[in-house]
């Protein structure tokens, strides 16, 4: 069998039917012949290639959710308000609205082209709020801009892992390739976490003189400008690398499906906005995890008016998308080992986000305690769900892939994190609304947990292209 490698004519390829592919098992006697398989290769540079596209992951979380952390110390420092600080956490988001033009980039001209202009865009975007300019209306304008263009870098960095997975690395390394790729955009976010309350200082409101007070902001906005322009080197470094070595795909394919001819940019979307099945289990990953992009991005705001300092809210972020990172990374790694068991997985942690998000939520009311209120409480629980939902993420994508499948993966995950962003724009979107008192978004969590895992326990799952790896390659 020779390889169509991506980019050939479209022709669909030849599937079993769905009550076959329920459970992968190889035939027992084989009708098709396994020609080509031994064209499988898998090559070394794969993991170079996915420590550079993680690079671009990690940091574009990071600058995504530099402000909210330091909301306080910046709101001194700038001027900023609560409205800014929402806006900034909604231009990531907003950052989505060209992602149908990022997957047809992503499935036309390939890894390489895709990922160069996205890591341009973060350049240009941190290198634009590093400018140093004393007016605060200018430098507001230029962190807003610059904010815009990290959120443009989303569409690819978040929705290409599987994409880079199946083109890289072989069948029982794809669910651990994709959450490394996926998950370092989380674990990103939660080093902002830490990074700006220990690099940034709090605002110190007991200064008695109007010149101590200026004194002192003055030193905070030093010491933003040193976080601003420590990741504009960090982004600068990724593009010199990317720029000098980084190719589209391996000289030979690394599984039968990841050489095998796709549908075309036009029919691939046609099909996913009508196959009700994939509908489904999208909605029950873009509800929960949008409204957790928005929740965590503004939690030092929500945690503040329990009175939880600035440092202790951003240990508490942190350690709650380093457990997700954590725990993600080693069920992507149990996928891959015992395979056909995705929709288990997801239901037993969507299970463990509706719990732990009820009692967060019942803990950190501002009127009315239901649940005692201690750091211990906070800290266990808040965790708990990053743990449990971030946890979900290479899982559903996998899930993504194999139940469309001969339609790339690109353009299934890039649709399904379009969908995503807009439920997080419409819940920040409100933020801007009501922002005197965000306890609402913990009731919003809750119940955006408890209805996935309605939806993911009605879902019928298949695995159509697990089936055609097994199938072909023995």
């Amino acid at each position: 069998m020779e390889y169509a490698w991506r980019g050939q004519p479209e022709r669909e390829p030849l599937l079993p039917s769905r009550s076959q592919r329920r459970f992968v098992q190889p035939p027992v006697s084989q009708h098709l012949q396994p020609v080509g398989a031994q064209s499988s290769r898998v090559y070394r540079r794969r993991w170079l290639v996915l420590a550079v596209f993680s690079l671009f992951g990690f940091m574009q979380g990071m600058v995504w959710n530099t402000w909210g952390p330091i909301q306080n110390s910046a709101k001194q420092a700038y001027g900023f308000s609560s409205l800014d600080i929402a806006l900034l956490v909604l231009w990531g988001p907003i950052g989505f609205l060209p992602c149908f033009l990022f997957m047809w980039l992503l499935d036309k001209k390939g890894l390489r082209v895709s990922t160069l202009l996205t890591s341009f865009l973060m350049v240009l975007g941190s290198g634009l709020r590093c400018i140093p300019v004393s007016d605060h209306m200018v430098k507001r304008w230029l962190i807003h801009i610059g904010q815009l263009f990290n959120g443009f870098g989303g569409p690819l960095l978040i929705s290409a892992p599987p994409f880079l997975s199946a083109t890289w690395f072989p069948a029982d390394q794809r669910a651990t390739a994709t959450a490394i790729a996926s998950l370092v955009n989380y674990l990103g976010a939660a080093c902002a976490f830490i990074v700006g309350p220990l690099v940034v200082p709090g605002p110190n409101n007991t200064l008695p003189l109007q010149n101590a007070m200026d004194s002192h902001a003055a030193f905070i906005r030093d010491r933003v400008q040193a976080v601003l322009y420590a990741e504009f080197g960090l982004i600068s470094l990724g593009f010199a690398a990317t720029f000098a070595y980084f190719p589209s795909q391996p000289p030979f394919p690394p599984s039968v499906t990841a050489g095998s001819q796709r549908l075309s940019y036009r029919s691939s979307i046609c099909r996913l906005v009508r196959n009700c099945r994939f509908l489904m289990i999208a909605v029950a990953y873009a509800i929960p995890l949008g409204v957790l992009g928005g929740w965590t991005g503004v939690l030092d705001m929500i945690l503040t008016q329990v009175n939880v300092s600035q440092v202790d809210a951003g240990w508490i972020g942190f350690w709650s998308i380093i457990g997700g990172c954590v725990v993600g990374l080693a069920m992507a790694r149990f996928a891959d080992f015992i395979r056909g068991m995705l929709k288990l997985i997801l239901v037993l942690m969507l299970a463990g986000a509706t719990l732990s998000s009820t009692w967060f939520t019942l803990t950190d009311l501002t009127s009315v305690i239901h649940l005692p209120l201690t750091k211990g409480t906070l800290y266990t629980s808040c965790i708990l769900i990053g743990i449990f939902l971030n946890s979900c993420v290479p899982i559903f994508f996998e899930l993504f892939v194999e139940t469309v499948y001969p339609i790339p993966e690109g353009i299934t995950c890039g649709f399904v994190t379009l969908l995503t962003n807009v439920f997080m724009g419409v819940l920040l979107f409100f933020l801007t609304v009501y922002h005197t008192d965000v306890s609402w978004m913990n009731w919003c969590l809750t119940g955006s947990c408890f209805f996935s895992l309605f939806l993911v326990l009605c879902f019928k799952e298949s695995y159509d292209r697990l089936y055609v790896d097994v199938f072909v390659s023995v």
